[in-house]
C-alpha cells in the first residue's frame, strides 16, 4: 500500500463509501502477510516510496505466484515480479491475468505516467538485457525513459551526438560492462545523478563484471553512484526514490 492508496481509504471511509470494517480488514495485513515461506512485506511502499518486488531465483513458480497474488490484495503500489523464467511468468500470469511481460521482467498495475525526464544509456547491445530490466521497473513506476543505445566509449561519437539528452536530463542511467568507463564519461557531462549499472558483459579480465563495478567505483567524476552487477531494477528503484523526494519537495 502507497500513500496515496491509504488516503483513498481514509477518505472513503471518511465519505461511508467505505464501512470501517472493510478499513480494518484492509489494515489488518499491514505491515506483512505471512504466507508460511515468505512474509510478504505490504507496509514497504508506504517506508520507502518503492514497493516490495518478487525476486523469482530460488522460488518455485506457485511461490512466485502466490507471492504476485498476496501483493495485489491491497491497493496502491505496482507489482513486480523480476528475474522470472518462462515457468514462473506462466504460473504467476494464471493466478493474477494481466501482467505485462519485459524479458524477465513482469509487471501489474503500474503507477500512472508521470513528467520525468530520465535518460537511460547502454554502452553495447550485450548490455540490453540489464538495461531492459531498468526500463521494465521505471515503467512500473511511471517513468518512460529517453534510451540511448550503443553508445560505448569504443566509439564516443555516438554518444556526443545525443549530448543534449544528457544535458537534460533530471537523473541518468548508465549500463556498461568492459571497462565501464561509460560511466565516468556520463559523469563527465552530465549535470544530473548519475546511477551505474556495472553488467557481467566483458572478456578474459572484465572478471564477469567485477571490473567494470571497480572501474565505476574507482571513477573520476565526483557524484557517479553505483549499484551492484546487473541490478538495472535496484538502478531503477533509485531512480524512483530520487524523483519521489524531487516531486515532494517541490
Amino acid at each position: 500500500m502507497d500513500e496515496a492508496a491509504l488516503r483513498q481509504l481514509l477518505d472513503d471511509v471518511r465519505a461511508g463509501a467505505v464501512p470501517p470494517d472493510e478499513a480494518v480488514h484492509q489494515l489488518r495485513r499491514l505491515p506483512f502477510a505471512d504466507l508460511g515461506f515468505a512474509r510478504v512485506d505490504h507496509h514497504r511502499g508506504l517506508r520507502q516510496g518503492v514497493a516490495e518486488a518478487v525476486y523469482a531465483p530460488g522460488k518455485t513458480p506457485d511461490q512466485c505466484a502466490a507471492i504476485v497474488s498476496e501483493l495485489l490484495t491491497v491497493a496502491g503500489d505496482p507489482v513486480l515480479l523480476t528475474r522470472a523464467r518462462t515457468e514462473q511468468i506462466d504460473a504467476a500470469l494464471a493466478a493474477a491475468p494481466g501482467g505485462t511481460v519485459t524479458g524477465s521482467t513482469v509487471v501489474w498495475r503500474p503507477r500512472p505516467a508521470r513528467e520525468a525526464n530520465v535518460a537511460l544509456v547502454t554502452a553495447g547491445t550485450a548490455d540490453l538485457p540489464v538495461a531492459d530490466e531498468c526500463a521494465a521497473t521505471l515503467a512500473a513506476y511511471g517513468v518512460a525513459p529517453t534510451r540511448l543505445s550503443d553508445v560505448g566509449v569504443a566509439g564516443l561519437h555516438r554518444l556526443l551526438a545525443d549530448v543534449d539528452v544528457l544535458t537534460g536530463a533530471e537523473v541518468v542511467v548508465v549500463v556498461a560492462g568492459m571497462e565501464g568507463a561509460l560511466a565516468s564519461v556520463v559523469g563527465g557531462i552530465a549535470a544530473a545523478p548519475v546511477v551505474a549499472v556495472p553488467t557481467s558483459v566483458g572478456l578474459g579480465a572484465g572478471l564477469q563484471g567485477v571490473t567494470a563495478l571497480l572501474g565505476m567505483l574507482a571513477s573520476c567524476a565526483a557524484g557517479v553512484t553505483v549499484v551492484g552487477i546487473d541490478n538495472g531494477f535496484g538502478a531503477a528503484c533509485a531512480v524512483a526514490r530520487i524523483l519521489d523526494v524531487r516531486s515532494a519537495h517541490g
